[in-house]
C-alpha cells in the first residue's frame, strides 16, 4: 500500500516543469526496475498531454535499456554464453517487448525438419548439403548484402519473420542450427564475411593447438549456402590483398559475433538522426569487451 501510495506521488509529478524535480523523480522511478513498466504504460494511456507521454516513453526506454544492460553483462560474464542468446539480446534493444518463445518453436521446426533428413552415415558435405536444402529451399530463407538501411535483416526474429536476412544474420541463425544438431561447423574469422566451417568431428579449437586448416573439411557461405574449397578462400585473400594466417580459421567466440552484430546494427543509425541509439548499442558493445 505504502509503495502504491509513493509511485502515485511519483507519477504526479512527472510533469512538473522544474527539470531538477523532473529528475529526482525519474531517479526515484528508474530504482522501481522494470517492474513499474506497467503502471507507466496505463499512466501513458490516460495522459493527454504530448510532453508527459514522451517524458513517460523516455522513462520506459531507460528502464528496458537498463535491465537490457544487466542481461549483457550476465551474459557475456556466463562460461557458456548461449549465441542464440545472445541474438535475441540485441533483437530486444530493437524490440524491448519481443517475446521467445514463437522464436524458439519456430526454430525449434527447422532444427526437427533437418533432423528428419539426417543420419549418422552422412559425410559433412552431404549434411551441408540437407542444410542448404531445408534452410534456402524448404524454408526459403534469403540472404542480402549487408545494407545499413534495413536494421531489421541484423535481428533474428525479424529474419525469420520475413525470411530474408544479411551474412551476418544469417550465419549467427546457420550456425544456430548446427549447434542445436551437434554438427561441428563454426563461424570463422574471414574479413568482411561470414563462412561456416565444418571442422573434423575429433577437432576442438578450445583444446587443440593445431593450425584449424588441416581440420577443415571444406566452407559455406551462410548467405545462400553455398560451399568452397580451402582453394576458393585462398582467392578471395589474394583478392583482397591479406595473408591468410592460422587465426582466421578458428572459430570466433559468441561474444565476438555478438560484438561484431552490435557494431553493424549500430551503423543502421548513422544516418537517422539518432546520436543516443548510437551510443547506446555503442555501450552494449562495449560491454563485451570486458
Amino acid at each position: 500500500m505504502q509503495k502504491d501510495k509513493e509511485i502515485k506521488a511519483l507519477f504526479n509529478l512527472i510533469d512538473d516543469p522544474d527539470t531538477e524535480v523532473f529528475s529526482v523523480v525519474s531517479e526515484r522511478i528508474m530504482n522501481y526496475g522494470n517492474h513499474i513498466i506497467p503502471h507507466l504504460e496505463n499512466l501513458w494511456e490516460n495522459t493527454v498531454s504530448n510532453d508527459v507521454q514522451n517524458r513517460i516513453e523516455t522513462l520506459i526506454h531507460k528502464l528496458q535499456y537498463h535491465e537490457l544492460q544487466n542481461d549483457l553483462t550476465e551474459w557475456s560474464s556466463n562460461t557458456y554464453n548461449d549465441l542464440l542468446f545472445g541474438a535475441l539480446l540485441v533483437a530486444k534493444y530493437q524490440y524491448p517487448d519481443l517475446h521467445t518463445t514463437p522464436i524458439l518453436q519456430d526454430l525449434d521446426r527447422i532444427k526437427r525438419n533437418i533432423w528428419l533428413e539426417l543420419n549418422n552415415y552422412l559425410t559433412p558435405l552431404e549434411q551441408a548439403n540437407v542444410l542448404c536444402s531445408i534452410l534456402y529451399n524448404y524454408y526459403q530463407l534469403c540472404g542480402n548484402e549487408i545494407s545499413y538501411e534495413n536494421p531489421n535483416d541484423f535481428f533474428i526474429n525479424k529474419v525469420l519473420e520475413s525470411k530474408r536476412g544479411n551474412a551476418i544474420s544469417m550465419g549467427i541463425l546457420y550456425q544456430v542450427m548446427c549447434d542445436l544438431l551437434d554438427i561441428n561447423a563454426s563461424i570463422i574469422s574471414i574479413p568482411k564475411q561470414m563462412i561456416i566451417a565444418f571442422y573434423h568431428s575429433d577437432f576442438y579449437a578450445d583444446k587443440s593447438t593445431e593450425d584449424a586448416r588441416g581440420k577443415i573439411h571444406f566452407y559455406v557461405d551462410a548467405v545462400n549456402g553455398q560451399a568452397y574449397s580451402y582453394s576458393d578462400i585462398e582467392k578471395y585473400f589474394k583478392r583482397i590483398n591479406i595473408k591468410p594466417t592460422a587465426d582466421h580459421f578458428k572459430p570466433l567466440s559468441h561474444k565476438r559475433i555478438i560484438k561484431t552484430l552490435l557494431e553493424e546494427v549500430g551503423k543502421c543509425f548513422y544516418n537517422s538522426n539518432s546520436p543516443e541509439k548510437i551510443e547506446e548499442v555503442t555501450a552494449l558493445a562495449k560491454i563485451l569487451d570486458k
